[in-house]
C-alpha cells in the first residue's frame, strides 16, 4: 500500500545534523556554506542556515546552536516559497506504529490545547510562590501554521513558524488555558510583540523559559529571529493575572536587538528573585549565549554565556555583560537565585583547545553588579544523538537552590558502561547519563557526580514488537545485545520546604519503526513516501521522577514516546522541565507523541482533510512521593 510521511514543519534538511563537530550535513546547511577550490569555506551569515553551518563546520568545537535553531534555519519552509499553495497532496496512510499511544491517558494531562494538529515542544514551567495552584508553561508554538486567515493573498499558514507560546492551569495542573482559534482572529496565550503574526517584527520566535516573581507576576523569555536575514534578538515580557486568574502579556522588552550578521543571540534562560528577605528581591535575570562570527567569511569566533539584569519589574534591563571570563566556547547558560539573593549561572562549555568541556558556574552576591570568577563543576564528555533515535540533544545543566542554600546541578555525559566518563563520543561500549552535584559551600566546591536515575541506568531497554518482516522477506529481530538505558533532558526543582525533585527522559524500550525509501516531489514539508524502507530499531522514551529526599523514582508516563513524529524525527526540544510549588507537589513537563488528531491544514503545500496524525504535545503530571 502507499503511504504518506507528512513532516508538519520543514526540519527535514537538517534532521541529520549530529551533536559532532565538523559532521554537519542536510541541504540548508550546505546552503549556507560556500566551498572555494583551495578547501577554505566562507559562510553567508546574514541567513540562519549560514550560522549553523559556520558552527558545524568548525573543527574541534565541543558546542553548538541550539537544536532548536537547527531546526528553524531550514530555508525550504520560509515566508512565500510556495508558488501554488492550493495544491493538494493526498495522503493515504501517515506512516505510524501499531505500538503507538493514540491520546494522552491519565493521570497525564495534555497542556497543549490546539486541535488542528500542531506541534508543541520544547518545555518550560513555573508555579506561583504565593498561590501553589496556579502554573505558567512556557513552549515553543507551531499553532499559526494551521491558521486559516490570509494577509493579502499570502494564506497565514504560509507565515506559520515557531512561536512563543504559553498555556496556564489556576487548578494545580488539572486543566489549562487557552488555545488560539484556526482563523487566528484569537491568539490564545501565545506571547505578543515578537513574531510577525502577533504584531512582532520577526519571522519566528521560542525557547522559552518562564519565572515568576514573589507579587505573582510571571515573565517569559524567548528568543526572536528571521531565517534569511541576521535580524535577532532576546525577548522578555511581563505576564499579569487578574482577579478572575486570567493571564495577560505585556509587551516585549528587546536585548541585545541586533541587525548584525556577526552575533547570534541562542537559548535564553531567566529567573526572578521571589525570595522575601532577599536584598535584591524581585530582580529579573536573563542568560543566552552570544554567537559571535567573522563577518567578512562567515567563521564562528566565540559564544560567551551574556546576562542582562532587571531591577524595575521588567520594564528595562540592564546592559548585556559577559560572564564567562576565558570560558569562551559555551552554551545552554541556566541562572537560580539563592533566598539570600545570591545569584549562581551554570553552563556546558569549554576554554580554548580544551581536551573535555565542562559544567561551569558563576555567582554574584550584589545583584548582578559583579561576578566571580567560573568554578568547574564537572568535566563532561557532551552526548550525541541517543542509540537508534534521529533527535538532536545537549547537555545542557538544570539547576535549582535549596531553602538552607544547597545547590543541585544536573546535565547530561557520555558515560562508559564499565563506569566513569567514556574516552570518547560513541554509542559503543558507552551511554547518555543524566547526572547530579551538589554544593553546601556557595558554589566553591562540589560533591562527585552521581547518576539522577540509577535505577534506569543499571537496566537494559525493553524489545517490543518483533519480529518483523521486511520488505524483501528478511526478519528483523529485537537487538541480539541488550543495550543500557540511555537517560537525557534532566531537570531540578527545589520546594519551598527543601524536596529536592529531579527528572530526565529514559530511552527505555526499543521497537521497530518502518522507514521511507523514496520520497516523490515536491521536496518541501509535506513529502509523498512511494516507496516504503525497511524497518530499523526505534528507542523509545519514559518520563521519570525522582525526589532525592524520600528516595522515590516513579515513571510518570503512561506509555512510550515515539520520537520519530514530526521535523522528520529530528527535534523534540533541547530539554524538558520540573517546577515544585509551596504544596511540595512537583509538576513535570515533558514532549509527548501519543496524541492524534484530525488535521485539515497546510504548511507551503495543502494536505487532505481527516488526516490524522501523531502530534508532538507537550505534557504535564502534578504529583508528590
Amino acid at each position: 500500500m502507499k503511504r504518506i510521511l507528512i513532516v508538519c514543519l520543514a526540519a527535514a534538511a537538517l534532521a541529520s545534523l549530529t551533536i559532532l563537530v565538523g559532521d554537519w550535513s542536510g541541504a540548508s546547511a550546505a546552503a549556507g556554506a560556500n566551498a572555494s577550490s583551495n578547501g577554505n569555506e566562507t559562510y553567508d551569515v546574514n541567513t540562519l542556515a549560514g550560522k549553523v553551518a559556520s558552527v558545524n563546520g568548525t573543527a574541534g568545537l565541543q558546542i553548538r546552536l541550539s537544536a532548536f535553531i537547527e531546526s528553524e534555519a531550514d530555508t525550504t519552509f520560509q515566508e512565500g516559497n510556495n508558488s501554488s499553495p492550493s495544491t493538494l497532496i493526498m495522503p493515504g496512510t501517515v506512516l505510524s506504529s501499531s505500538l503507538d499511544g493514540t491520546s494522552v491517558l491519565p493521570p497525564d494531562v495534555a497542556a497543549s490545547q490546539d486541535t488542528a494538529g500542531a506541534p508543541q515542544n520544547e518545555t518550560a514551567i513555573a508555579v506561583d510562590p504565593n498561590n501553589s495552584q496556579r502554573i505558567v508553561a512556557g513552549l515553543n508554538d507551531y499553532v499559526t501554521a494551521t491558521w486559516t486567515c490570509t494577509i493579502g493573498t499570502s494564506p497565514c499558514s504560509a507565515f506559520g513558524d515557531g512561536y512563543s507560546g504559553t498555556y496556564f492551569s489556576n487548578d494545580g495542573g488539572a486543566t489549562w488555558c487557552c488555545a488560539s482559534k484556526p482563523d487566528g482572529s484569537n491568539t490564545g496565550t501565545l506571547i505578543p510583540g515578537v513574531e510577525l503574526l502577533v504584531g512582532g517584527p520577526y519571522h519566528a520566535g521560542g525557547d522559552p523559559s518562564v519565572a515568576f516573581d514573589s507579587h505573582g507576576h510571571v515573565f517569559y523569555a524567548g528568543l526572536g529571529f528571521d531565517r534569511t536575514m541576521p535580524d535577532n534578538t532576546v525577548a522578555v515580557n511581563r505576564g499579569t493575572f487578574d482577579a478572575s486568574g486570567r493571564l495577560s502579556w505585556g509587551s516585549p522588552v528587546f536585548i541585545n536587538q541586533t541587525t548584525a550578521p556577526s552575533t547570534l543571540n541562542d537559548k535564553p534562560w531567566l529567573t526572578a528573585d521571589a525570595h522575601a528577605a532577599s536584598p535584591f528581591r524581585d530582580n529579573v535575570y536573563v542568560t543566552w549565549t552570544r554567537f559571535i562570527f567573522n563577518p567578512a567569511n562567515g567563521h564562528f569566533v566565540q559564544s560567551p554565556i551574556a546576562v542582562a539584569v532587571s531591577r524595575d519589574g521588567g520594564q528595562t534591563f540592564s546592559s548585556p555583560e559577559l560572564i564567562g571570563g576565558n570560558v569562551l566556547y559555551s552554551q545552554g547558560s541556566r541562572p537560580v537565585v539563592a533566598s539570600d539573593g545570591t545569584v549562581y549561572v551554570f553552563w556546558d562549555g569549554a576554554t580554548r583547545l580544551a581536551t573535555l568541556g565542562n559544567i561551569w558556574v558563576v555567582k554574584s552576591t550584589d545583584g548582578g553588579k559583579s561576578w566571580s570568577k567560573p568554578v568547574v563543576v564537572s568535566p563532561v564528555v557532551d552526548i550525541i544523538p541517543v542509540a537508534d533515535t534521529a533527535f538532536r540533544n545537549n547537555s545542557y545543566p538544570a539547576a535549582d537552590v535549596a531553602p538552607n542554600g544547597d545547590i543541585y546541578v544536573a546535565w547530561d555525559s557520555m558515560m562508559s558502561n564499565a563506569g566513569g566518563l567514556c574516552t570518547g563520543r560513541t554509542n559503543s561500549g558507552c551511554h547518555a547519563a543524566s547526572l547530579y552535584s551538589k554544593s553546601s559551600d556557595g558554589g566553591a566546591t562540589w560533591s562527585a557526580p552521581a547518576l539522577v536515575l540509577p535505577s534506569a541506568d543499571a537496566s537494559t531497554r525493553t524489545a517490543i514488537g518483533y519480529p518483523v518482516t521486511q520488505p524483501d522477506d528478511s526478519t528483523l529481530n529485537a537487538p541480539a545485545t541488550p543495550r543500557r538505558v540511555d537517560t537525557l533532558f534532566p531537570a531540578v526543582s527545589v520546594s519551598a520546604n527543601g524536596r529536592v525533585y529531579m527528572s530526565a527522559y529514559a530511552a527505555d524500550v526499543v521497537s521497530p519503526w518502518q522507514t521511507c525509501a523514496k520520497l516523490a516531489s515536491p521536496g518541501l514539508s509535506g513529502n509523498n513516501c512511494t516507496t516504503l524502507g525497511p524497518f530499523i530499531n526505534n528507542a523509545r522514551l519514559d518520563y521519570v521522577v525522582t525526589d532525592l529526599t524520600t528516595g522515590v523514582t516513579d515513571t510518570v508516563t503512561t506509555q512510550p514516546i515515539n520520537t520519530r513524529y514530526f521535523f522528520s524525527g529530528g527535534f523534540i526540544g533541547d530539554y524538558t522541565d520540573i517546577a515544585a510549588g509551596s504544596d511540595d507537589r512537583f509538576h513535570a513537563f515533558w514532549t509527548d507523541t501519543n496524541n492524534v488528531q484530525s488535521i485539515d491544514w497546510f504548511v507551503g503545500f495543502e494536505w487532505q482533510a481527516g488526516t490524522r496524525v501523531h502530534n508532538q504535545d507537550v505534557v504535564v503530571l502534578s504529583n508528590s512521593f
